[in-house]
C-alpha cells in the first residue's frame, strides 16, 4: 500500500509517499480503509523537529492522526464495528496519512451518511480540541467569547460550539473570513491595533486562542480572569500567566467524536474545508496549510 514517510526532520522535501506493507490488525483493532485524513499544524512541526524534546520521531516515519474510512478486517476481541461499517476515528501511531490504518477499535465510531468524507476526516483533532477549549473557559449562556484565529481548524469549530453554548461569541480574523463568521453568528473582528480598543468595550468573559502571538497577554490585560483563559499554542504563556492549555487528547474519544458528527449531520456543526489533495500530493498540502490564514481544513484523499 501507499504510505507518506519522511526518514529525517526537514521541511516538505522530506515527505515521500512510499510502499509499505499492509499493516495486520491486532486484537482490538481494525484495518479501516482511508477514504480521508486532515493535516495538522502539529504534524508539521513534529516533521520539523520542533517537537523532538516532547514528541521524537522514530524513522523512517509516519504521520497522520485524523482518518475516516471504510472497515475491511475486525481483529478478535472487536465487537462494536463490522467489516463494511463506514467510520470516523483517529490514531496515535502516525499512521492516518496512508491507503490504510489499523485503528484501536475503541476510537472509532459510526459515520452518519450525511457527514461528507473530507469533514468526517477532519474531525479528530480539530473537533475534539475546539470541544476541549470552549469546556476549559466553562462557556455559557450570556457569556462573551473571543476566538483568535477564528477562521483556522479549530477556531472555526470552537466559534460554533461556544454559539451554541449560548454565548455572544467574537471571532478574531482577516477581512477574508469576516463574511463567513458572520454567516455562522459570529461577531468579526480585524487583527491590527485598535483591536483591544474594540474588545475591551465589548467586555471579555472567556477568550479561547488558537493562534498565539500575544493573545493571552491580550485577554490578560483586559481583564479576563485566567481561569477563563485557554490557548492552544502558546505554552510560554500558560507558563507566565498560568491560563489553560487543553488540548486534543483531553477530548479526543470516540464519544466526542459521534457527538460532533451528529451535530454535522444535523446541519448545526459545519467543518469548513479549505482544499483537498490526493496522497501523492502531501507536499503540496503542507505547503498550502503553511502560508496561514486557511479557513477550516486541508485534507488527504487517498
Amino acid at each position: 500500500m501507499k504510505a507518506v514517510r519522511f526518514d529525517r526532520y526537514g521541511g516538505i522535501e522530506v515527505l515521500q509517499v512510499a510502499d509499505v506493507p499492509m499493516p495486520e490488525a491486532s486484537r482490538g483493532e481494525a484495518l479501516v480503509k482511508v477514504r480521508a485524513a486532515s493535516i495538522n499544524p502539529g504534524e508539521a512541526k513534529i516533521r520539523e523537529g520542533q517537537m523532538h524534546a516532547m514528541w521524537p520521531a522514530t524513522f523512517p516515519s509516519g504521520q497522520g492522526s485524523d482518518l475516516a474510512g471504510i472497515v475491511t478486517k475486525v481483529a478478535p476481541g472487536v465487537d462494536s464495528i463490522k467489516v463494511g461499517d463506514e467510520v470516523i476515528g483517529f490514531t496515535d501511531q502516525r499512521a492516518s496519512h496512508a491507503e490504510y490504518v489499523v485503528v484501536e477499535a475503541q476510537n472509532l465510531t459510526s459515520k452518519p451518511a450525511k457527514v461528507s468524507w473530507e469533514a468526517a476526516g477532519s474531525l479528530a483533532v480539530a473537533g475534539s480540541t475546539a470541544y476541549a477549549s470552549v469546556r476549559a473557559v466553562s462557556v455559557k449562556s450570556g457569556d462573551t467569547v473571543a476566538v483568535s484565529g477564528a477562521a483556522g481548524g479549530v477556531g472555526s469549530i470552537a466559534v460554533q460550539l461556544a454559539r451554541r453554548a449560548g454565548a455572544e461569541v467574537i471571532g478574531i480574523a482577516s477581512p477574508a473570513n469576516h463574511q463567513w463568521l458572520a454567516a455562522h453568528g459570529v461577531k468579526p473582528e480585524s487583527y491590527g491595533p485598535e483591536l483591544a480598543v474594540r474588545l475591551r468595550e465589548s467586555r471579555i468573559d472567556a477568550f479561547i486562542d488558537t493562534h498565539g502571538q500575544g493573545y493571552v497577554k491580550l485577554a490578560v490585560e483586559l481583564g479576563v480572569p485566567r481561569s477563563r483563559i485557554q490557548t492552544i499554542v502558546d505554552f510560554a504563556a500558560v507558563r507566565e500567566y498560568g491560563v489553560k492549555s487543553e488540548g486534543s487528547s483531553a477530548a479526543r474519544n470516540a464519544s466526542v467524536l459521534a457527538e460532533l458528527a451528529a451535530l454535522i449531520a444535523a446541519g448545526d456543526l459545519e467543518i469548513p474545508i479549505a482544499a483537498t489533495f490526493p496522497l501523492d500530493q502531501v507536499r503540496a498540502a503542507f505547503a498550502l496549510l503553511g502560508q496561514g490564514h486557511i479557513r477550516g481544513k486541508i485534507v488527504l484523499l487517498p
